[in-house]
């Protein structure tokens, strides 16, 4: 019910912003204009963000025949974590990350990037999928798509309106010029700051939702680590064209920005391993569970034997990881 408020929430101040953006471009034709577009948006995002969020990050759908050892570590920590088995994605990035995405848990679907899987070892990878799960089981993958759309088209909007205008002369916007200049310049800046709002909190609670999906919260810090060091020189080049969906990754996809301040779209790395760490020092103190299975207690054939990324995803010259 909560999640549902905040959507709903969100869904405002965003259409608000687009009609913001229309009057200071327009004035009342442009604000109408903006309104229109934003319903029309609001309800695209809602239905069709996941697939265009994997279609502009460059995911292509793997099955079970092509990736079955991801397929079935990825079944497990779902039937870990009570979730319906989502759909499973490859990112063609060598930069390690991930990102999960849909409406509900029913619609999900779970992008991994090559680079993850060269780079990382099983447990860190299973620990990077729990923590992607534990966004879908709070239902945070809605809201985080839905924000990463409409960001991108406020944005797309406060410059075609800059070029083009709306409305007729009579009915452009009460502050002239400035007005286009303020909505291209700070239309896209308030979008980023209400990206920032949404996720920040999201990933703290998603780690520690994570950690126990998985049991084993160290594997997580660790591939944080490891992720956030070559993501520093790996390039995304989907992402670095879409920055309004850098939210939607596990550690910021874009160069330059990591700092745990007011303009990151992340927390820091550091305090993220902090709080992982104290919270393995207190699984590590509670008593075993009896019932949710568990990596650390039980992993599985495939996370032992590893796995190798599919074959249509690997440039010749690229040399494998530690699975193949």
């Amino acid at each position: 019910m909560f999640n549902t408020l905040r959507t709903g929430l969100l869904l405002a101040a965003m259409t608000a912003l687009f009609m913001l953006v229309g009057w200071l471009i327009g004035g009342r034709s442009g604000m109408v204009v903006a309104f229109g577009i934003a319903l029309v948006t609001n309800l695209f995002s809602y239905w069709n963000a996941d697939r265009l969020v994997l279609a502009m990050q460059n995911a292509e759908e793997v099955d079970a025949r092509r990736a079955p050892e991801l397929h079935e570590m990825i079944g497990r920590l779902a039937r870990n974590a009570g979730l319906p088995m989502p759909k499973v994605y490859l990112i063609h990035t060598d930069q390690p990350n991930a990102f999960a995405t849909g409406r509900s848990p029913e619609h999900a679907a779970v992008a991994v990037s090559e680079g993850l899987l060269r780079r990382l070892e099983p447990r860190e990878v299973a620990a990077v999928v729990s923590h992607e799960l534990a966004h879908v089981k709070h239902r945070d993958t809605l809201t985080m798509t839905i924000t990463a759309t409409l960001a991108g088209a406020i944005g797309m909007l406060s410059q075609f309106g800059f070029f083009f205008g709306f409305g007729n002369r009579d009915e452009r916007s009460p502050l002239g010029g400035v007005g286009a200049l303020l909505a291209m310049f700070l239309a896209p800046l308030a979008a980023m700051l209400v990206q920032m709002a949404v996720s920040r909190t999201r990933e703290y609670e998603a780690d520690r939702g994570g950690a126990q999906i998985s049991g084993d919260p160290l594997a997580l810090a660790s591939a944080l680590r490891k992720i956030e060091g070559a993501a520093r020189y790996t390039p995304n080049m989907a992402a670095e064209q879409s920055p309004a969906m850098a939210h939607l990754y596990i550690i910021n996809p874009l160069s330059g920005g990591r700092m745990d301040n007011l303009f990151s779209t992340h927390p820091d790395t550091e305090n993220r391993i902090a709080a992982l760490e104290e919270i393995a020092a207190h699984m590590r103190a509670a008593p075993p569970p009896r019932q949710a299975e568990t990596m650390a207690a039980r992993p599985a054939p495939a996370v032992r034997s590893g796995w190798r990324v599919p074959e249509s995803g690997i440039a010749p010259d690229q040399p494998r990881g530690p699975w193949g």
